[in-house]
């Protein structure tokens, strides 16, 4: 129930700017946001690169309703791989890209709109030397994500794919993503879906989430698993044994400030483990979808309201 009235908050501009307003509000988002500008994020890529991390950094912001902030937001992943360029970091550190930031939600030739924009960031990622991924978002774009990332893959054949694990439609997409040279994100996904089309008890989440790597690591793409749980981490690896998988062939995922402990674990075994490191000054919805994922996450932010001033 509280996740539900949480995912809910992250669509109210009411409690938005309620939330950016508070004086408290930069402690916890310098938790799990890596700063307002690209310069920021470049430097927080540093200091995970130097200890053994890998990155995916993701420009916030999602659903802009004009073209030319969508041109805006592409502008700025050209200016985020110029900057990762020069520092020397594109062969740790990718992107990751909402469709509907570079105008997927646009409402006539948004699709087309977003397949140009993308394929403009792709263009610059290869020139830097490094990939982009496509985020997947709420279920109503599913389908068109997917559309645009193979047009995009007849191209740029590295791009990345995710897939949500309590959406009950992403085991049989696994099965098609899962072919040489394919990089599959595989997360439990993080916004309010019905239950027609996604699971909603934690149980079946998690059950469809070890179907959907069962896939993956018997296929023969890149599986990136991203996830926080012991649990799931520790049946991947299982899975990947299995599947005669070595450290290299799939990577962990996780996010800024979530359990930094075990990303340097898991890397210190010899595994690719991948932080997802969101930048920009559109953090609320992002921030909100964070704390709903984890109580944990909500008790910390509980804990800052109180103690800071």
């Amino acid at each position: 129930m509280l996740r539900r009235i949480l995912l809910g908050m992250s669509r109210s501009p009411q409690m938005k700017k309620a939330v950016s307003s508070l004086p408290v509000s930069s402690g916890i988002v310098a938790r799990f946001v890596a700063g307002e500008t690209a310069p920021e994020a470049v430097l927080a890529t540093e200091k995970l690169v130097s200890n053994g991390l890998h990155v995916t950094l993701d420009h916030l912001g999602e659903n802009v309703t004009d073209q030319n902030a969508a041109s805006a937001t592409a502008n700025a992943y050209l200016d985020l791989l110029r900057k990762l360029s020069a520092a020397g970091l594109t062969k740790n550190a990718e992107v990751s890209v909402k469709l509907s930031a570079v105008g997927q939600a646009l409402p006539g030739d948004g699709e087309k709109i977003a397949l140009e924009n993308a394929r403009t960031i792709c263009l610059a990622a290869r020139n830097a030397g490094t990939t982009v991924t496509l985020d997947m978002e709420d279920h109503t774009t599913t389908d068109s994500t997917l559309a645009i990332l193979r047009e995009l893959r007849q191209d740029f054949p590295e791009t990345g794919a995710v897939l949500q694990a309590y959406l009950r439609r992403t085991e049989s997409d696994c099965r098609d993503l899962a072919y040489a040279g394919s990089r599959v994100r595989l997360c439990k996904g993080a916004y309010k879906e019905p239950e027609s089309v996604a699971f909603q008890e934690k149980r079946q989440v998690d059950k469809g989430y070890v179907r959907a790597m069962k896939v993956l690591m018997n296929g023969e793409g890149y599986p990136m698993i991203a996830s926080h749980d012991p649990r799931l981490i520790s049946i991947a690896g299982a899975l990947a044994d299995r599947a005669n998988r070595k450290p290299g062939s799939y990577e962990y995922q996780m996010l800024y400030g979530i359990r930094p402990e075990e990303q340097l674990r898991l890397a210190g075994l010899g595994h690719t483990v991948r932080v997802y490191v969101p930048y920009g000054e559109d953090w609320y919805g992002y921030l909100v979808r964070r704390l709903a994922e984890r109580p944990a996450n909500l008790q910390f932010f509980a804990r800052s309201l109180i103690s800071k001033k």
